[in-house]
């Protein structure tokens, strides 16, 4: 544990790439292959299930700590982060564990089994055991949140340049259903196991937003242009008569999707499509808000199956007959895959095809790009025709040209203190948009970015002078400031008190020209939620 601290210190100190790769490096080669193994298990999105919840925590640190809860809270609301409060505010320790990381996650696996008093025990003794790094970092794993500034990508190089395997052979390995409850840092790094691939999926190949002119890409001809559809980016995988279906998350979510096991019978073994899982109901594309029904649900009921069902839009191949084919064109793979679509094609299974277009011109593709929204995709991809499917995020082949945002103008309503650096300042933010009769303001989104830092402070200054009422730690505000809120998508959803979902809202700038009486109303924001049409593939 106090090697894994150490490194997490050294992380935590630099914006610089390299010295992180660095210090991620020197820890795999020098630390035992069980702390290797959770080591990268945390880095890698595979941590235990949280053991305790938050506001056990906050009791029993307050309790060690010995001051009362209010005064927590509000350091928890200055400081911005739950593990670093609680080693603040706990007396500080010179002591130093000897006990190794892998011990105390299996410890906190063991955890969740206990009773609370047990658990409230093993907290005290080993916040008050601890340094404070330590005491941070052992509360981090408790909580179950572990950002620290390090991508599985940057975490791939350093464990490539300490075992010298190469990154994208790693990245396969890393991908999967594995915890180090069930595997060794031997077994899924340094072995060849041919049976841990029956499942596994290809690392995702992810594309860069154009930055500037589509015609910077050169000739129109040398591309495909296909929708980019707003759904749950997947991987289908049939190998050995059983369907895998694994999310860009890399998640295994086969269970979720039940209606995918038809694939069985009708896609040949070795064969695994990349696609979009979509909502599809009444044969029509519908909105990421209705596929949130399904996400995060434990059983999937016949009635879920029949109010929301789903397909894979397929956009690629990457293998085929059992041959990993991610090195041929794309323009290749497009034509097996094809072939396999029209072999199958039946509309009572859930798989359709994502239609590949090419354009005379680039204006003919904006044009289609306009109509993004018509078809329920956010704009186009731009694919050269003959690129292979590389790993990870890389420029050049593939490029996401997604259509204006949708705005609306609304008036601040709610303010809530940031995280991390901005901890100290108000900027999360609730908006609000006029009923019908232009007398209430109704709440329809939250954002926290799109201002600048100035911006921000400014903000913040006038929020401290203008609250109305305190909710712990949510302020509401005298109505004066008018925003423009910029989002991608928008669905009618009977959660919110607005009757509509907006998906990603930001700010895209402060209207100081703005009166709170010009601010746009519910119904101007309603006018905006696009019609489903029917989908022909």
């Amino acid at each position: 544990m106090k090697k894994f601290a150490n490194l997490i210190r050294k992380i935590d100190s630099t914006n610089k790439t390299n010295v992180k790769v660095d210090a991620l490096a020197d820890y795999f080669r020098e630390a035992p292959a069980k702390d290797k193994l959770w080591a990268i298990a945390i880095l890698s999105h595979r941590r235990p299930p949280r053991p305790v919840n938050t506001t056990l925590l906050r009791l029993w640190a307050t309790e060690l700590a010995k001051i009362p809860l209010w005064l927590f809270e509000e350091s928890y609301h200055i400081v911005g982060d739950l593990a670093e409060t609680i080693a603040l505010v706990i007396p500080a320790s010179e002591e130093s564990t000897e006990k190794s990381l892998s011990q105390f996650l299996e410890e906190i696996v063991e955890l969740k089994k206990r009773s609370d008093e047990e658990k409230r025990e093993y907290l005290h003794e080993n916040w008050t055991d601890l340094n404070y790094y330590e005491r941070f970092v052992f509360t981090k794993l408790i909580t179950g949140s572990f950002r620290i500034g390090v991508s599985q990508k940057l975490m791939t190089r350093a464990l490539s340049k300490a075992t010298a395997i190469d990154e994208d052979i790693l990245a396969y390995k890393l991908m999967g259903d594995w915890t180090p409850m069930k595997t060794t840092f031997q077994k899924l790094i340094l072995e060849e196991n041919e049976e841990d691939y029956l499942s596994k999926p290809y690392p995702f190949y992810l594309a860069y937003a154009i930055e500037d002119e589509p015609e910077d890409l050169g000739d129109v001809s040398q591309w495909f242009a296909e929708h980019k559809w707003d759904g749950i980016r997947s991987q289908v995988i049939i190998r050995n008569n059983e369907v895998f279906v694994w999310s860009r998350g890399e998640e295994l979510v086969t269970d979720k999707y039940p209606e995918f096991q038809e694939f069985v019978n009708i896609i040949p073994n070795g064969t695994v499509i990349d696609g979009e899982i979509l909502p599809f109901k009444d044969k029509k594309i519908g909105t990421f808000n209705d596929l949130q029904t399904r996400i995060g649900r434990k059983n999937v009921t016949k009635n879920l199956l029949k109010k929301t069902p789903v397909i894979v839009k397929a956009y690629d191949i990457l293998e085929w007959n059992g041959e990993d084919i991610r090195t041929m064109a794309f323009a290749e793979r497009r034509k097996i895959l094809e072939k396999l679509y029209n072999e199958v094609r039946n509309e009572e299974i859930p798989l359709r095809l994502s239609e590949t277009m090419e354009f005379e011109n680039w204006d003919d593709a904006a044009a289609e790009r306009e109509r993004s929204r018509e078809v329920m995709s956010e704009g186009l991809m731009l694919k050269r025709k003959d690129s292979p499917y590389l790993v990870g995020r890389k420029k050049g082949d593939w490029w996401k040209w997604k259509v204006d945002p949708l705005t609306i103008d609304a008036v601040l309503t709610y303010a809530m203190r940031g995280h991390g650096r901005r901890s100290n300042l108000f900027t999360d933010y609730t908006f609000g948009l006029w009923d019908e009769n232009k007398e209430e303001l109704v709440t329809f989104a939250k954002a926290y970015s799109g201002l600048t830092d100035k911006e921000f402070r400014s903000l913040d200054a006038w929020i401290k002078k203008n609250t109305l009422e305190r909710f712990g730690p949510v302020r509401s505000v005298t109505p004066h400031h008018v925003f423009e809120i910029a989002f991608e998508g928008i669905a009618e959803s009977s959660r919110h008190k607005s009757g509509v979902a907006t998906r990603f809202p930001r700010m895209l700038r402060w209207r100081t020209d703005k009166k709170i009486e010009e601010a746009n109303t519910l119904e101007d924001l309603k006018k905006l939620i696009p019609k489903p049409k029917k989908d022909k593939t």
